[in-house]
């Protein structure tokens, strides 16, 4: 079973600016193809995987998981990301 999803209000503001749906945010949030940390937060990961109702563009989903939820502090569409070697 999955940890709930809780959005923050930045995260939420930015989805709503951008077109982006939360069920899209939470598939990558759960199920991500590749993650990688913060470079200025520890705390937060960044979480990557393709949209494919956006024409299969990558999104970046930044989150922090504890042990009992994962909280989407931002989100969008990265337009220079590409999946590691």
């Amino acid at each position: 079973m999955h940890k709930p999803i809780h959005f923050s209000a930045h995260a939420l503001t930015v989805m709503r600016e951008r077109g982006l749906d939360a069920g899209w945010v939470a598939t990558v949030a759960l199920a991500p193809l590749w993650t990688a940390p913060d470079p200025r937060d520890p705390a937060v990961e960044r979480r990557f995987g393709v949209v494919p109702e956006r024409d299969g563009k990558i999104m970046r989903v930044a989150c922090v998981e504890d042990a009992l939820e994962i909280r989407i502090i931002s989100a969008f569409l990265d337009r220079g990301a590409s999946k590691p070697a």
